[in-house]
């Protein structure tokens, strides 16, 4: 009497075929992972837009910074964004030769410089800071008002 048998299909024990996603249960739980990830969207979209005013971050800042203290001092540009003296120096120059900036006596200290914008520099850091609003409205758009609040309040307790 013939038996007739079922064959089964034969199982191969490799490696498992790996997801497209790999599991970043863990490091989700740090912020410095989560900051650096936000960060990242948040400098590519940046550096797409201010691309046409020819701004990096940190000259943004130090453009920004000059608007809103005319006559601030290297040292005091230094301290505020933790910049290494030679740094500013060169970006100091490069603002300069593109006559954004000015460098007068300051008031209150012989020594000093006090740097100050240009009408050139006036009306490029009016139209980057309204720009920078938009795409920052544009990254956090996933986040309410209070929430985006509360983002800046919570992040800024890490350096403060």
């Amino acid at each position: 009497m013939a038996v007739s048998r079922k064959k089964t299909p034969s199982v191969t024990h490799g490696p498992a075929p790996r997801p497209d996603r790999l599991d970043t249960r863990v490091l989700e739980t740090f912020v410095g992972y989560n900051a650096r990830r936000a960060w990242l969207v948040v400098t590519e979209v940046f550096a797409e837009r201010m691309a046409p005013y020819g701004l990096k971050q940190v000259d943004f800042s130090v453009l920004s910074l000059l608007a809103h203290n005319p006559g601030a001092t290297s040292r005091q540009l230094c301290s505020t964004l933790d910049i290494l003296p030679p740094n500013l120096v060169s970006l100091i120059a490069s603002m300069d030769s593109r006559g954004l900036i000015e460098r007068r006596p300051h008031p209150h200290d012989g020594r000093a410089i006090g740097l100050h914008l240009t009408p050139a520099g006036e009306q490029l850091v009016r139209e980057a800071e309204q720009t920078v609003m938009q795409l920052e409205a544009d990254t956090s758009a996933r986040l309410t008002q209070r929430e985006r609040e509360t983002l800046i309040r919570l992040l800024q307790k890490i350096y403060h």
